[in-house]
């Protein structure tokens, strides 16, 4: 696939110029303190826009309209979690973002960000199995952990009705099957717009089997 330009995705996602503002100051951040932590693969700095901010962008379309407290779990450089902060100012309003990571650097890389774009957002800096419970509405993830991990934390950290997403790549069948032998959950599997082999596991109604 082709690089995505700033205009193609302003385009694709119906934003505003200030909500472009925004992922510019990010991304100028992104690639000063990159050298430093290793916040990305260098060679997808290239392509931010598609491989980075679009990859992260495409959840919002599958997240509620009423959505308040989105929880995103190993945040990492802020993808998905931080762009999708950004484009809530605009499209979510109200929203309020928590990102999770144990890396303590790039906590203080988030911050930063925060600070600087003024996404509706707040850092927990530690293991998400140490966090008390966010009570989310949604929760999203990506390569962070095997579906059967992430569940768990579905449960601790969601409510009955939250809607959990994560971005997965081909071995996303195996994972699903794996899951299911512990839990009963709904999956809808959903095709990533930039990756030919990824998805989007949407999950809902996260149920722990009792195997007695």
């Amino acid at each position: 696939m082709s690089d995505m330009s700033r205009d193609q995705f302003g385009e694709r996602f119906g934003v505003s110029h200030e909500t472009l503002d925004r992922l510019r100051t990010y991304e100028t951040l992104l690639r000063k303190w990159n050298p430093r932590i290793n916040l990305v693969a260098p060679s997808t700095l290239k392509d931010v826009w598609r491989r980075h901010f679009h990859d992260s962008a495409q959840l919002l379309a599958l997240a509620p309209m009423d959505v308040r407290v989105w929880a995103d779990l190993g945040s990492g450089a802020g993808f998905p979690g931080l762009v999708l902060a950004i484009l809530a100012m605009e499209k979510r309003p109200g929203a309020r973002f928590h990102l999770v990571e144990s890396d303590r650097r790039k906590a203080v890389f988030l911050n930063e960000a925060i600070r600087n774009t003024g996404a509706p957002a707040d850092v927990h800096a530690g293991r998400i199995e140490s966090l008390l419970a966010l009570r989310a509405d949604t929760l999203s993830a990506r390569a962070l952990a095997p579906l059967e991990r992430l569940l768990p934390m579905v449960l601790r950290h969601g409510k009955p009705e939250t809607v959990a997403l994560f971005l997965k790549g081909r071995n996303h069948p195996g994972e699903i099957a794996s899951a299911s032998k512990r839990f009963d959950f709904d999956c809808e599997v959903v095709p990533s717009e930039i990756d030919p082999e990824g998805v989007i596991l949407k999950i809902q109604r996260v149920k722990e089997r009792n195997l007695g």
